[in-house]
């Protein structure tokens, strides 16, 4: 599939990313992923990866797009629970009381 990337036209297949991503260690996942095999992969590390560019020269929407195009399955960063809210076991234990 021919996609452009940071203004360079790239051809790319998912026989060849899979390739390419094999052996590399994920790093830790703060903002989008994407799945490649069972590992999920920061799609800016993945980027870089296939396009030997540095992260600065693409955007994750270009990185996304190509992968989801591709069939690879992309994820944004759930949001984290309001820190002011509490859960039912924080109830529940404000309700009891402490030790």
């Amino acid at each position: 599939m021919r996609c452009v990337i940071a203004r360079f036209p790239f051809e790319l297949t998912k026989g060849g990313v899979l390739e390419s991503m094999k052996g590399i260690k994920p790093e830790s996942v703060t903002g989008e992923s994407v799945i490649i095999g069972r590992r999920h992969y920061p799609v800016k590390q993945v980027g870089q990866v296939i396009t030997r560019q540095d992260r600065r020269d693409f955007s994750t929407a270009e990185v996304r797009r190509a992968m989801t195009q591709l069939g690879f399955t992309c994820r944004a960063l759930p949001k984290a629970a309001p820190l002011g809210i509490p859960g039912p076991l924080q109830h529940g234990s404000a309700m009891l009381g402490t030790p």
